[in-house]
């Protein structure tokens, strides 16, 4: 696999750390580990949650972020039922143990606690990967994975996975649709300067064929923002410090009712959804964490 090119020291030291994990599994694996997972349709559930009134919005669940101060010691279960309560239509977990403090361990007890459908989030370059845990959504960044995007995309639905793949300009976009994708998320965050941008999303959505999920992911902290990614295309969106920030529950219906007449007024931790996290908290150059 060719090494992606503009890659921030922080994003690239994540990556490095995922391939000595994939090496790792890859000398212990055997075909007896492969998983077979019958997954909770993501698609249903995002048209449910229109259909309720409430915008699709997949809710993170991650302790930590390289930079980020101190980590969120509440229980990952407690966490995910909250976001569930505040409507959050899917949920994602952090397994990426190095950085970012996540585990197989807390993906597996919060997909049995909850009903709805579980992204799994972490660094996958590897198909030995996959094997670890199921999930009912796994996530490729097109950027780390290259060429091997087809072949993993395959791989993981051989096994049952629902697939998001992860885009951040034009180019990842049109090679994420030839592999395939139909459930792709652009990331607003630039991967080689740790710079957020909601225009990333509004420039790259128009290229987007119409039978392709569109998730808007990172920088999206307010209402505002939730509305000014669905008037771009967004279908869903995912959203973690935003989240993690607040009170979770209030934090997450804040979101979820972003385009209820009084959504910017909705109360959270003591405030408003707009004044729990600090203005573009998400645009921060030294949050490395590359999805939310």
């Amino acid at each position: 696999m060719e090494e992606p090119t503009e890659l921030d020291p922080a994003v690239q030291s994540i990556l490095s750390a995922a391939r000595d994990r994939a090496a790792e599994i890859e000398t212990g694996a055997s075909s007896a580990d492969r998983v077979a997972v019958e997954p909770r349709d993501l698609g249903a559930a995002f048209d449910r949650a229109t259909a309720a009134g409430r915008v699709p919005v997949i809710a993170e669940i991650k302790p930590t972020s390289p930079t980020t101060d101190g980590t969120r010691e509440d229980d990952p279960v407690e966490l995910a039922e909250s976001m569930v309560a505040g409507g959050a239509t899917a949920l994602s977990v952090l397994t990426e143990p190095d950085h970012f403090g996540g585990s197989v361990e807390t993906l597996r007890r919060v997909r049995a606690a909850v009903d709805v459908p579980v992204l799994r989030k972490d660094f996958l370059v590897d198909e030995a990967q996959l094997d670890a845990a199921e999930s009912d959504v796994v996530l490729l960044i097109a950027r780390f994975v290259g060429d091997g995007l087809s072949s993993l995309l395959a791989a993981a639905r051989d096994r049952g996975f629902q697939v998001l793949v992860e885009v951040h300009d034009r180019e990842e976009l049109t090679a994420a649709v030839e592999a395939g994708a139909t459930y792709v998320g652009v990331n607003n965050r630039d991967l080689a300067r740790l710079v957020v941008d909601l225009e990333t999303f509004e420039s790259v959505a128009p290229d987007a064929p119409e039978d392709v999920t569109l998730v808007a992911e990172s920088g999206i902290s307010t209402p505002a923002d939730v509305r000014r990614m669905r008037e771009a295309g967004a279908d869903a969106l995912l959203v973690g410090s935003a989240i993690m920030a607040g009170d979770v529950e209030s934090t997450t219906r804040a979101l979820t009712r972003a385009d209820d007449a009084d959504a910017d007024n909705a109360v959270t931790d003591g405030g408003t959804a707009s004044d729990t996290v600090p203005d573009h908290e998400e645009t921060n150059t030294h949050d490395v964490t590359t999805h939310t």
